[in-house]
């Protein structure tokens, strides 16, 4: 019988195997040890993101112990609710999200890509995580909060402890959780100078929002998480999916040539990346109520774990799943999620993948990644590179 731990560093290194015989042999598979079911089949995935009355997000999209449950850490997430009060906060948050307003930071996006990659022109070899990958999404979403460019390299360190995890470590290790209270720290004064100072950013307007009777429209907790989400997910995962980009192409040697000498294809390449190696991986949800699936019943009261990255690789949705092919047809991704909670940032991470490569190729014509400095990250959720040396 298939053994599944998202602890796992050979997990890690490569799931796909493990997702396979997931949907093979246990596609409604409990693990009582970490006491978390999963779901592998993109079917079953699609169905569970869709059903808010059974599939629940109240204890947050992390396996973490501490990370989950009803007081896990501090402050209300945007990502542990459920209607109505998600709906309320997400409709104030989307208005920063609509695709005109996104669009509309395609320059200013480009102008910090070009600035980055600018600033390697000359050099042989890089770290195009930390050289590049890990700056480019940091900037935007931190010009998008109003946070000091002199702040950032710290924030996004902060961000990578509280994702991080060594081997053996079944929660969140005490340097995340220390992160985890420095970003909030960082937050509560940033917060505060931005109600004696309002700026054009979207903490700003999202302070001025007022109720009909003059109270504030969202309180300090749920500010100070939706700060959080935005610094580790909004960054992270568009990192990750930058590295995950690089690293494909250049295990395809076909693809890249295509790419290489044909910008048009690079939307297509974010897309394809998306499916077959997605920066998050998992997604927890609780059920609140018994259900069956493929003959399994899952009780009520039990964390489900969403296997995106599986669900993207089922043959069953996606022919010959494990091809990397740009030319295939990926609207039935569920990289973002789907139903009420489908990440508002998705129109931006595809916009920064797309200007982050069209800007690379204009001044690199071609680059090898350097295996034998590869570094993982190692989390429960997220997939991607700590280092990923380039020589161009």
């Amino acid at each position: 019988m298939v053994e599944f731990s998202p602890y796992a560093y050979e997990f890690h290194e490569d799931p796909f195997p493990i997702y396979a015989r997931l949907r093979e042999e246990a596609p409604v598979y409990h693990n009582p040890e970490f006491a978390f079911w999963a779901l592998s089949h993109h079917d079953d995935v699609l169905a569970a993101f869709k059903d808010v009355a059974t599939f629940s997000n109240i204890h947050g999209v992390s396996i973490d112990p501490t990370a989950r449950g009803p007081h896990a850490r501090t402050g209300t997430s945007f990502l542990a609710m459920d209607p109505p009060e998600h709906t309320r906060f997400r409709s104030h948050v989307a208005r920063s999200f609509t695709p005109r307003r996104v669009a509309a930071l395609e320059p200013r996006i480009r102008e910090i890509a070009a600035m980055r990659l600018d600033e390697l022109k000359g050099r042989e070899s890089f770290d195009f995580i930390a050289d590049f990958a890990g700056k480019l999404p940091m900037d935007v979403i931190s010009e998008m909060m109003g946070v000091p460019e002199p702040d950032r390299a710290e924030l996004r360190s902060w961000a990578d402890l509280m994702v991080h995890r060594e081997e053996g470590m079944f929660d969140v290790p005490p340097e995340g959780a220390a992160a985890f209270a420095k970003i909030r720290a960082y937050f509560e004064e940033h917060l505060a100078e931005l109600r004696r100072e309002p700026g054009d950013d979207l903490l700003s307007s999202l302070l001025a929002l007022e109720s009909e009777d003059g109270e504030a429209v969202l309180d300090q907790d749920a500010m100070l998480s939706f700060c959080n989400l935005m610094i580790t997910a909004g960054n992270e995962t568009t990192t990750k999916l930058l590295g995950n980009m690089l690293y494909w192409l250049w295990r395809n040697p076909e693809t890249k040539a295509r790419v290489a000498g044909d910008p048009s294809l690079i939307p297509a390449w974010v897309e394809e990346t998306l499916r077959y190696d997605n920066s998050t991986q998992a997604l927890m949800r609780l059920t609140l109520r018994d259900v069956t699936i493929r003959g399994v019943t899952i009780p009520a009261n039990q964390y489900v774990l969403l296997l995106v990255g599986s669900a993207n690789r089922d043959p069953a949705a996606f022919p010959d799943p494990d091809v990397y092919d740009i030319d295939r047809d990926t609207s039935d991704l569920l990289s973002f999620g789907r139903g009420n909670h489908f990440c508002m940032g998705a129109a931006l991470a595809r916009l920064e993948g797309r200007v982050a490569f069209e800007e690379w190729w204009k001044r690199f014509s071609d680059y090898e990644i350097q295996p034998d400095g590869i570094a993982r990250v190692h989390s429960v959720n997220v997939r991607g590179f700590a280092a990923l040396p380039v020589k161009v």
